[in-house]
């Protein structure tokens, strides 16, 4: 099954992380890119820009309305995700706990639902 595994994590935390550690988190990342990739479960991934360069997009009566920014003030952002194919949910946790982000910040797992699929049923 396919599994979308969300990073979140503060954004302002994230930056006041010291440059030697930040690195030593992208390369723990690209450690589990690869194992992800060498178990054959791995179907996409990247890291987000930051929040302050996203648009949320609303049509309200027929007009789009955009708004710089994200949706909704939290403590987390989304920073990033891997899109996995799991054998079942137990392997997808496994994995998400991997995630360097999990941490100090979250990873949400969630299913894909497919359409046409039996499991859009």
């Amino acid at each position: 099954m396919k599994y979308l595994l969300m990073i979140c994590n503060s954004e302002a935390e994230h930056a006041k992380i010291p440059a030697a550690e930040r690195q030593a988190i992208y390369a723990a990342f690209g450690a589990f890119t690869q194992e992800v990739k060498d178990r054959g479960v791995y179907l996409g991934g990247n890291p987000l820009h930051p929040t302050s360069t996203s648009t949320t997009v609303r049509v309200r009566d027929n007009k789009v309305l955009t708004t710089d920014g994200p949706f909704a003030e939290t403590k987390e952002q989304l920073g990033g995700y891997y899109l996995l194919n799991c054998a079942n949910l137990d392997e997808a946790i496994e994995l998400a706990a991997k995630i360097p982000s999990a941490k100090y910040g979250s990873v949400e797992i969630r299913p894909i639902l497919e359409l046409g699929s039996a499991a859009a049923s």
